[in-house]
């Protein structure tokens, strides 16, 4: 089979030859691409004659895919998969299989991170010492003793609440399903609006699908405490964002940090989020550490080969 690696998910090009002289013993061919290029155009050209395709969140449409007419499977370097044509790939027998569990540690604690950075203004003062200014009037708040609301509590989200505990937080937790790990670990589940109400922090843990589209909507900005912060590492539409800005201009929230958008970054300068006010704007980089993409590589190809011998 022809595999296909259309970008180089921070993997050194010693790795992949070594992955290129594993598939070529096996009687496959492997090419793979050192520059991650996002335009259809360059996608088609590299995919076009792949069985076989590996790419992580590069947006994937059908336009694409239908060049692509050899493509039987796809092994995505990432959690979400609402960036691939699914319906397209499921009409035309693709199988696609995302990278489950690489990434768990990685956004914890950045969620944890972003939670801190808020409560005690770390990156504002960053700037601020450096224009020759001092701590001033501030004081900061403490995460111990917070109730965090953790919104969705698959793997991420339990391991945030994990961290949580671990600080001395009440945790209240929503999710479809009620687990028993997170409810040993103390949390209590309830409902969304009354996990809204309630928390000093929200933070979000669940997939962008229909139902969580825009599932903090510009009422439930409302009904967050005025001193309470959003956190969102999971998919920039599960929050209403033009709304969120306005929550934040106005005052309705105290603050927020966020790592996705509707779209990937770079965002324009005009973007809501740029100019609102107590918000830390980050490009995506959750997912992003080194230990984290060296586990995405090993779940990614294992996947190859699994696909290949069945």
């Amino acid at each position: 089979m022809n595999i296909v690696c259309v970008e180089p998910l921070g993997i050194s090009p010693e790795h992949f030859e070594e992955l290129k002289n594993e598939f070529a013993s096996q009687g496959h061919s492997f090419n793979y691409y050192l520059d991650r290029k996002e335009d259809a155009s360059t996608l088609t050209t590299r995919m076009k004659e792949a069985d076989i395709a590996i790419i992580s969140n590069i947006k994937l449409p059908a336009a694409v895919l239908e060049q692509c007419t050899h493509l039987r499977y796809l092994s995505v370097a990432f959690t979400g998969l609402d960036h691939i044509d699914l319906d397209y790939c499921k009409t035309h027998s693709i199988k696609v299989q995302n990278a489950a569990g690489y990434s768990t540690t990685a956004v914890s604690e950045l969620a944890i991170g972003m939670m801190l950075d808020i409560l005690r203004q770390i990156t504002h003062f960053d700037g601020t010492i450096r224009q020759g200014e001092g701590r001033g009037a501030f004081l900061g708040r403490e995460l111990r003793g917070k109730t965090v609301g953790v919104v969705g509590t698959g793997a991420i989200g339990t391991a945030v609440i994990r961290l949580l505990t671990a600080f001395g937080c009440k945790v209240l937790a929503y999710n479809r399903s009620k687990h028993a790990d997170v409810v040993n670990l103390g949390a209590q589940y309830t409902d969304l609006d009354t996990l809204i109400r309630e928390s000093d922090i929200v933070t979000l843990h669940v997939p962008m699908t229909a139902e969580t589209h825009h599932l903090i909507s510009r009422e439930r900005l409302a009904m967050m405490k005025r001193s309470a912060i959003l956190i969102n590492t999971a998919r920039g539409n599960v929050v209403d964002i033009p709304a969120l800005a306005e929550a934040l201009t106005s005052g309705t929230i105290a603050g927020a940090a966020v790592d996705v958008y509707e779209q990937e970054p770079p965002l324009p300068i005009d973007h809501p989020l740029l100019k609102a006010p107590h918000c830390i704007c980050l490009p995506h980089i959750a997912y992003a550490s080194r230990e984290a993409f060296d586990i995405r590589a090993d779940i990614v190809f294992d996947h190859v080969r699994n696909f290949l011998r069945n």
